[in-house]
């Protein structure tokens, strides 16, 4: 059975988010907000990475913003949007790969090392949210999926009651791509914990071979899609 498209970003974003998460001092880089709970926590406990934690999110609006822009203008110009922003993410990630395989381990997440290779990471998860908010909207989120799994709940819910062929139909459908979406970020995350278990900050290797796949993915649907009929 062949990936789709949002399946593989949601894996990936699984992936990032852990690998991120076990490397940099708990700094999350594709579930931002995540980070007020974590920055509340070095408060508290003088852990460290609080000033990482505090740049995410601004860092992830500002990235949001340019990708935004620069798709419109790369619209205008009839340029392949998806295809660059894509592009644009797998490049963040190999910048990323390096500098955590150059400094890392990192031992603590107050150096500006860390911080750096955190704040690249979250530019590439920025770029793949906005990618999925403006070309990827009928798809379920790629990086939270908390309401995700309310959804999954709720079509379950009602599958129990009596519906129509065709609601049943619908639910069925959308019950398969949101567990698609919860599946592989959940197959992400175990897979970076294992990763960095056993290769440390060379787990990073891996985002950006998922994000290749994800423009290769794109390159043959887009064909098959303009393929005379």
């Amino acid at each position: 059975m062949k990936l789709s498209l949002p399946t593989l970003l949601s894996l990936n974003g699984g992936y990032v988010d852990t690998a991120g998460f076990l490397a940099l001092q708990g700094l999350f880089t594709a579930h931002v907000t995540g980070n007020f709970v974590t920055f509340g926590a070095s408060m508290v406990l003088g852990t460290s990475g609080a000033l990482a934690k505090l740049l995410a999110l601004p860092v992830f609006c500002v990235v949001v913003i340019c990708a935004r822009l620069l798709g419109d203008s790369l619209a205008k110009a009839g340029a392949p949007v998806l295809r660059i922003l894509l592009g644009l993410k797998l490049a963040l990630l190999v910048i990323a790969a390096a500098l955590a395989i150059h400094f890392g381990p990192f031992a603590t997440g107050d150096g500006w090392q860390a911080i750096l290779t955190g704040m690249v990471l979250v530019s590439a998860m920025a770029i793949q949210n906005a990618v999925h908010r403006v070309h990827l909207g009928t798809a379920p989120p790629t990086t939270l999926m908390t309401g995700t799994t309310t959804q999954i709940m709720i079509d379950v819910a009602d599958l129990m009651r009596v519906v129509s062929p065709d609601a049943r139909a619908a639910l069925l459908s959308r019950l398969k791509r949101m567990s698609a979406a919860v599946g592989g970020f959940a197959l992400g995350c175990a897979a970076a914990a294992l990763s960095f278990l056993f290769a440390g900050v060379f787990c990073f290797l891996v985002p950006p071979v998922l994000a290749f796949f994800a423009i290769m993915i794109h390159v043959d649907d887009h064909s098959a899609e303009n393929r005379p009929k």
